[in-house]
């Protein structure tokens, strides 16, 4: 049976770089490996077929023969042809340990934190920022290999790309890190000049952070693939944007619900009226009924927050607080103590109910004492 084309295998066309290749590669053995698909015999002879066409495609000299003769240049043994070795051996030389495989695997990048200082009103409507991030990303003239263009890492001679080395000590064997290669089973003989064989640079990216709506202080939004880049080519880490919510001049919030003060005057917490009292959505009329202490709770039902994890929207509660006048004229104060006056003896009980009942318990109070 003739044998499929090996860029037909990985989906690639033919003048695809390495970088490229190494890419489809990972896509489809993820996919495929028989760690994955246990007992499926068709994805580990599909393993097999991919596995082999990545070795001949990124072996320069194997590649060159192929691109020539086709598969005529490996029939007879000639430049010893795609095919053997374990599934841990191929697997490892591009994802390390993830399913066995006996090199260290390539560190993933690190996570990213950025503290982001929102107001309430950003909180609670959602909105799109601009941040600037100090980060490692991805060396973009090496694409990561960390090796000259032109150039290829080697195998490590210590190690034989294997990421450790094992030490015997009497009865028991001890594996270690490879002091040649640190682990990386390969070797730059020929560093990228821009970042001197490390595939990754240091750099400050600019990132577009939609923040939904409803969030609050202690919520966090992940940017997945956006922290540092990893080692060799690894995958990158994931930035968390931590919210904070600056202290409001008017609204405190409690989960969903929005609490604030609203002062009235003597008169109107008397006399009753009608009072104009902020939202978020605008300004909006709370009656004030007649006879109102202070502390008295106004709720108003949806004018609070909808939760960035759903459920109803929250209210807006409105506590009111009796003013005492100040800088009072002659006539104002001639006619409190007018109204003072009027307020007191027998009479004044029933106009101050609570200031009776306090002055009675405490009358008791000391009559308990003394008898």
């Amino acid at each position: 049976m003739a044998k499929k084309d090996y860029y037909e295998i990985l989906g690639v066309s033919r003048d695809a770089d390495e970088r490229e290749i190494k890419k489809a590669y990972k896509r489809l053995a993820m996919k495929h490996h028989p760690d994955r698909n246990q007992g499926d015999k068709d994805s580990e002879a599909k393993f097999k077929e991919i596995k082999e066409a990545y070795e001949i495609l990124t072996d320069a000299q194997k590649k060159a023969a192929y691109d020539q003769y086709g598969h005529a240049a490996f029939e007879h043994g000639g430049m010893g042809g795609g095919g053997g070795g374990d599934f841990n051996d191929i697997f490892g030389d591009v994802f390390g340990d993830i399913f066995g495989g006996r090199r260290q695997r390539a560190s993933r990048g690190s996570d990213l934190q950025y503290n982001m200082v929102l107001t309430l009103e950003e909180a609670v409507r959602g909105v799109t920022k601009e941040i600037r991030i100090p980060t490692l990303a991805e060396c973009d003239t090496c694409h990561g290999s960390g090796a000259k263009a032109g150039s290829s890492a080697t195998t490590c001679s210590t190690c034989h790309g294997a990421g450790q080395v094992q030490m015997r000590q009497g009865f028991f064997a001890v594996q270690q890190t490879c002091p040649t290669c640190h682990g990386r089973g390969k070797i730059i003989k020929d560093p990228c000049n821009k970042c001197h064989g490390q595939g990754r640079v240091e750099k400050t990216k600019t990132l577009s952070v939609k923040i939904p709506a409803g969030v609050d202080t202690g919520d966090r939004v992940r940017l997945s693939g956006e922290g540092e880049a990893g080692e060799n080519g690894a995958p990158a880490g994931d930035l968390y944007v931590q919210v904070q919510v600056k202290q409001h001049p008017i609204f405190e919030r409690d989960g969903n619900n929005l609490y604030c003060e609203v002062p009235i005057n003597f008169a109107m917490a008397a006399l009753g009226g009608e009072i104009e009292v902020p939202t978020l959505d605008g300004r909006v009329n709370l009656k004030v009924p007649a006879e109102t202490q202070t502390g008295k709770l106004f709720r108003m039902r949806g004018k609070g927050v909808k939760s960035v994890r759903g459920g109803a929207q929250g209210d807006l509660l409105c506590r009111v607080v009796v003013e005492t006048p100040v800088k009072l004229n002659d006539k104002q104060k001639q006619l409190l103590r007018e109204l003072e006056e009027s307020l007191g003896g027998e009479k004044g009980a029933k106009n101050s109910p609570r200031s009776k009942s306090f002055l009675d318990g405490v009358k008791k109070f000391f009559d308990d004492l003394t008898g």
